[in-house]
């Protein structure tokens, strides 16, 4: 699949959310959206991620962004996360991968000389209207919160 870019329709889904309730992105209409790809709940890097929206979360509320995360983790998994570290925030479980595939957020990846197929951290910010007002694909874990404000500020 191509990589979505900027102004480009944000791909339609249906996911379940920690409380196992089908959460679909036309819920979202009218708002902005800011989705979290992120490899897997509780691992360091994506904990750091997690818990720095979580202590931002107020500052991406003023600035209207509802925040969603999507990794292949399940129902079960996404609770737990949820749970030990209080994030405040909507986490989706795609573990068939149909959704991060859609995204076009699943590919290789180069880690000490090891290459693997794995999935890219990236963050798309999605408008009132659906459309991908812009793609975060350089994720830093511990100033995420800071990457998307200053993205929105552009508008």
């Amino acid at each position: 699949m191509a990589l979505l870019e900027k102004g480009s329709k944000a791909p339609a889904f249906a996911l379940k959310n920690q409380d196992g309730k089908s959460i679909k992105l036309k819920d979202y209409a009218g708002k902005k959206v800011m989705i979290f790809f992120y490899p897997e709940d509780m691992t360091p890097t994506c904990t750091v991620e997690a818990c720095n929206l979580r202590d931002n979360y107020s500052d991406l509320k003023k600035a209207g962004i509802e925040v969603i995360g999507i990794s292949p983790d399940d129902v079960d998994k996404h609770t737990k996360f949820i749970a030990k570290h209080d994030l405040p925030y909507t986490l989706l479980a795609d573990p068939d991968m149909k959704v991060i595939e859609k995204y076009g957020v699943w590919g290789e990846k180069n880690m000490y000389g090891r290459k693997y197929m794995g999935l890219i951290r990236t963050t798309f910010l999605i408008d009132e209207k659906g459309v991908i007002y812009d793609v975060i694909r350089k994720v830093k874990s511990a100033e995420h919160t800071a990457q998307v404000l200053a993205k929105w500020q552009l508008s």
